[in-house]
């Protein structure tokens, strides 16, 4: 009576028929379970030999499916490195910065631009920092165009003249020396620090600190070197800079003492719309607009357009992947036609399978581990190739690419996702085959 379970193995594609015997238990018979409930070492070898007999047609799926994670991986780590530079760029803006610009103003008639109104003072920088809470730090900024002469070198750059708060509020590093202090603020010191793109004008290897260069033919010792931050979003070299003590550019340099620019570092990223709004409203009583009149000031949150330059970005990686998606898709078809051609081909074997007791279930599952055996292979040629690809396209055109754990394991279920959905209908098609008809096939 058990005859029928042992013809599983005997029939089982690839068998000489000699393990048979390794399938009966102590009482001589074999049970069902251990002969039609294959485990998943049996079910994988079931695949691969399966898979071999067909190899062509194999190495093609595979070949398909590789392509397609390449690809993935590929465009996703170019569009990762686009999102990252756009962060990096976000976090080198400031602490949670508020620029808070002098406005433009009406001369006869006629608007000027941003900078035209001399509103802007010292009392309403000193007013924001005590009168609104949401705002930690603050430094006033005055800046203009001037040129820096050292031995026999000059260069023509911009001088910004703050207190020490500006280097927090801007994120700021030094590559050496150190900042000026506040006491050089109220002694209105002749003393700068120098942005990396001034250092290599005039000093070319010889180290800046200590000496002195003339601003305005007015001497200035070098106190230290920012670190490099390179170039913004919109192509300004944010290294052509000089820093000295406001108090020194107003009472030395420009003989004004009307504010630029309020440099603000608000105490959280979601404060920043509050303390903006709060801003706005000391400032217009302060100034003592009415209700008709326009502010003579701009406060400008540089975040916000680089916040959604990273959203732009992040929104064409997803665009790109989704493209680069489509090649897995048609590796998913290759894989449902390539088993549907192998329930044809292999209809008599189901018949008799099925004829000596095999479940509707046994065979569901034996032709779905083809199909997710075929796109696992495809997948893990696919890493493979989505880092060499990645690789590729940094070293011969000099493209950034960044690769991460996510992108790996997206690209893997990705490619195992499309071997059971497109396995799963020629896998049920072959479990509901009448073994009648498969018998008779020939």
């Amino acid at each position: 009576m058990n005859y029928p379970y042992l013809a599983v193995e005997l029939f089982r594609p690839g068998s000489t028929g000699m393990g048979a015997s390794n399938t009966l238990s102590r009482s001589g018979f074999a049970h069902p379970r251990t002969l039609i409930g294959m485990n998943l070492k049996t079910v994988l070898r079931e695949a691969f030999l399966a898979l071999r007999r067909n190899w062509i047609r194999s190495v093609l799926t595979i070949l398909g499916i590789a392509v397609g994670v390449g690809a993935f991986i590929c465009v996703v780590a170019i569009g990762n490195a686009g999102s990252s530079g756009i962060a990096d760029q976000l976090q080198s803006l400031g602490d949670n910065f508020i620029w808070v610009e002098a406005g433009s103003r009406a001369r006869n008639g006629m608007r000027m631009g941003s900078r035209g109104s001399r509103t802007l003072v010292l009392g309403d920088a000193t007013a924001i920092l005590e009168q609104v809470s949401l705002i930690k730090s603050m430094s006033p900024n005055v800046d203009g165009h001037i040129q820096v002469v050292y031995g026999g070198e000059n260069w023509s750059t911009q001088y910004r003249g703050v207190t020490p708060e500006f280097l927090e509020i801007r994120r700021w590093t030094l590559r050496s020396g150190t900042f000026f202090s506040m006491s050089d603020v109220e002694t209105d010191a002749t003393v700068c620090v120098l942005g990396q793109t001034v250092v290599e004008n005039l000093f070319g290897n010889e180290d800046p600190i200590g000496q002195t260069v003339r601003i305005n033919s007015i001497p200035c010792k070098v106190l230290g070197v920012l670190q490099r931050k390179g170039f913004s979003a919109t192509g300004q070299d944010q290294d052509d800079f000089i820093v000295m003590p406001y108090t020194t550019v107003q009472k030395r340099i420009t003989g004004q003492f009307w504010l630029d620019d309020i440099f603000l570092s608000a105490v959280s990223r979601d404060a920043m719309p509050q303390a903006t709004r709060q801003i706005v409203g000391l400032l217009r009583e302060r100034h003592h607009l009415n209700a008709a009149e326009d502010d003579d000031f701009n406060v400008r949150r540089p975040e916000d357009v680089v916040q959604a330059q990273l959203a732009t970005s992040q929104i064409m990686t997803i665009l790109m992947a989704s493209v680069a998606s489509l090649s897995l898709l048609v590796g998913g078809i290759g894989i449902m036609n390539i088993m549907l051609v192998s329930v044809t081909q292999r209809t008599r074997e189901i018949g008799v399978r099925l004829a000596v007791g095999a479940t509707e279930f046994d065979v569901q599952r034996q032709f779905l581990s083809e199909a997710i055996v075929l796109s696992l292979l495809g997948g893990i040629f696919g890493v493979l190739a989505g880092v060499f690809s990645s690789y590729a396209v940094e070293s011969l055109f000099q493209f950034p690419t960044k690769l991460t754990p996510d992108i790996f394991a997206v690209g893997g279920l990705f490619s195992a996702g499309v071997g059971i959905l497109f396995g799963y209908y020629p896998a049920r098609k072959a479990s509901q085959l009448d073994p009648i008809q498969g018998l008779r096939y020939e």
